[in-house]
């Protein structure tokens, strides 16, 4: 990178949501709010997860998994919106940039990979229920969920690496409120062509492809249902995926709204709401989306909750 075609020492400037100083304070007490809910509701996933032993399966394993991502995706992004709006600054450092460019891409793409591992245990729970447990055992749900962080991590690098070779003209100011990989190639002054075919390439095959594998899954899992000749038994069975297919009708309703809205219009205001959705209104959603359609997760997080709160208040 050029770094003699930068303004300053190298740097941009995030312009955020809005520059009225009356409107700062609204902002950021309403994100950290959701920050610090999506946060605990996650946290509160895992521990519970963790704590009992009857979840100690295939499915919860990988909602572990799911509520860690969330919590590091949402945090690659407020913590430093909330310091800018705090401090009345712009300024996000070339290196602090490219930084959080590469773990909003990690976390993104673990995020989707995750539930389409999430459809292919439900596949199996549903559609070959005797080999279950044959099937996903320890060492597959491991490596599947290796695979996946492994896959997420090289995407990005990919993505990430890329953006070396650019050098950048002095109209640094991205208008969003975090470093978003499309607004910095349209700030660089050097060829993208080569940046823009990794981009399709990486949502070809993080994308797209595990979106097929989502819809595939529940073709065949749709399928079986139908096939259950009573009422209560079809009931059940979708019951065990319902919570799974709500958060993936969420997550990628939200990601498709976010493209949608930069497509069709040139606002980047709307495309800074579309992608608040995107980045922290589901992460938040996703635990109460599981707690309240889970009487596992319920009873669990009731006994954590229940060990949690004489303790902080002093108790034995």
């Amino acid at each position: 990178m050029e770094r003699g075609n930068q303004t300053g020492a190298g740097h941009f400037l995030l312009l955020g949501f809005t520059e009225q100083p009356g409107l700062q304070p609204f902002f950021f007490g309403l994100f950290l709010s959701l920050y610090l809910v999506t946060f605990t509701g996650n946290l509160l996933i895992i521990l519970a997860i963790i704590s009992d032993s009857h979840l100690h399966m295939p499915m919860y394993f990988f909602l572990s998994n799911l509520s860690f991502s969330d919590i590091c995706f949402t945090s690659t992004t407020v913590p430093k919106m909330l310091w800018n709006i705090q401090t009345q600054s712009k300024v996000i450092t070339y290196e602090g940039c490219l930084s959080q460019i590469f773990f909003f891409i990690v976390f993104g793409c673990l995020d989707n990979l995750l539930l389409t591992v999430m459809a292919y245990d439900r596949f199996v729970a549903i559609c070959h229920p005797l080999h279950y447990m044959v099937i996903m055992n320890p060492q597959l749900c491991r490596l599947l969920a290796l695979g996946s962080w492994c896959l997420s991590i090289m995407g990005s690098l990919l993505e990430t690496l890329t953006l070396l070779r650019l050098s950048f003209c002095t109209h640094m100011e991205i208008p969003h409120f975090f470093c978003d990989l499309p607004e910095v190639l349209k700030l660089a002054c050097s060829d993208t062509l080569i940046n823009n075919i990794v981009v399709y390439l990486v949502t070809v095959v993080l994308g797209v492809f595990p979106l097929s594998g989502i819809l595939f899954s529940y073709t065949q899992i749709f399928s079986s249902i139908l096939k259950i000749s009573s009422a209560r038994g079809k009931y059940k069975a979708f019951s065990t995926c319902g919570s799974h297919l709500s958060v993936v009708s969420l997550f990628y309703g939200t990601g498709l709204g976010v493209y949608l809205s930069s497509a069709a219009t040139s606002s980047s205001r709307t495309s800074r709401v579309a992608s608040v959705m995107y980045t922290i209104v589901t992460p938040m959603l996703n635990p109460f989306i599981y707690s309240l359609r889970n009487r596992d997760i319920k009873r669990a997080l009731g006994q954590l909750l229940s060990r949690l709160v004489p303790l902080s208040f002093g108790g034995p």
